[in-house]
């Protein structure tokens, strides 16, 4: 199986890191979350997809841990970040490809197949919703099923704003990241490298101060009215616990003409780590069933 790094050079001067694990005619880019995260937490898909004859794309974004990391937080909105990726899609040699986003790749893969519609032979939107509104729905649904006094800390910290407080950490760490971002203890070795290489800026300009509180320049984000014009084979997955709806997820589905969604029932916002028997079960399905026109 070859593997083979290479780094893409952007039209403003700066380079992105990519990798390719195995060799096949069947080939995905992956989208990685955050923002600002990078492609180590997802690494568990070369460890399913390639010996089933998918050439996987592993792809740090502008401002990721292997990547070029500008200081300049102009550079972080959606727009630049999906002219980003059609740069890499064609630097890399990518025609009729699969593009499997998750989190805030996914956000950015429904960018993508909205604008390069005709370069993408599959869809894949992994643990992301079609408006940040109704993230926000969610999130704000999870916070309220916690006990009274933490909720009631949390808000008293994020009204001051000091969201690094120890004790507003702890809240997030022990209750709110375990049941809903990952739910294996410890977390993979992984998810833990991917998290002590997160770029704040990036994050904290686009998402927020953390998973659970969005301030960032995406909170206006909404593609509801646009899902019908995704034509392509779309999956949709989703954790049970994830930190977004399942009934959001399942009305994306609806919407989207020629989709499936599969929720994986013990799964968080990452399912792939704490779920990875129905996840990539139903990632491969998917594959195959576009590969041989079947449903």
């Amino acid at each position: 199986m070859r593997n083979a790094s290479r780094i893409v050079p952007l039209t403003d001067g700066h380079h992105v890191w990519t990798r390719r694990v195995g060799e096949s005619k069947t080939k995905m880019l992956l989208l990685h979350g955050g923002p600002g995260f990078n492609h180590e937490y997802l690494e568990t898909f070369a460890d399913h997809l390639p010996q089933h004859g998918v050439e996987l794309y592993f792809y740090d974004q502008l401002g990721s841990y292997f990547s070029d990391q500008p200081d300049n937080p102009s550079l972080w909105n959606v727009d630049r970040f999906r002219e980003e990726v059609e740069q890499v899609r064609s630097f890399l040699g990518l025609d009729s490809f699969y593009l499997c986003g998750q989190s805030w790749g996914g956000m950015l893969a429904i960018e993508y197949a909205l604008h390069y519609p005709n370069a993408i032979k599959g869809l894949v939107i992994s643990n992301m919703t079609a408006s940040i509104s109704a993230y926000v729905r969610s999130i704000n649904r999870l916070r309220q099923q916690l006990p009274k006094d933490l909720l009631k800390l949390m808000e008293q910290y994020e009204s001051v704003g000091d969201y690094e407080a120890s004790a507003y950490q702890q809240v997030l760490m022990e209750h709110l990241y375990p049941q809903h971002l990952c739910r294996l203890n410890p977390w993979p070795e992984p998810v833990q490298r991917a998290f002590s290489h997160f770029n704040p800026q990036v994050y904290n300009t686009m998402q927020g101060p953390n998973e659970f509180l969005v301030t960032g320049n995406f909170k206006d984000w909404d593609r509801w009215a646009d899902l019908y014009r995704l034509q392509m084979p779309t999956l949709l997955l989703v954790g049970q616990y994830d930190t977004m709806s399942v009934e959001d997820i399942e009305e994306m589905g609806q919407r989207i003409p020629n989709s499936h969604v599969t929720v994986c029932p013990n799964g968080s916002h990452m399912a792939m780590w704490d779920d990875p028997d129905i996840y990539f079960a139903s990632l491969l399905h998917f594959i195959d069933s576009v590969e041989t026109g079947s449903k």
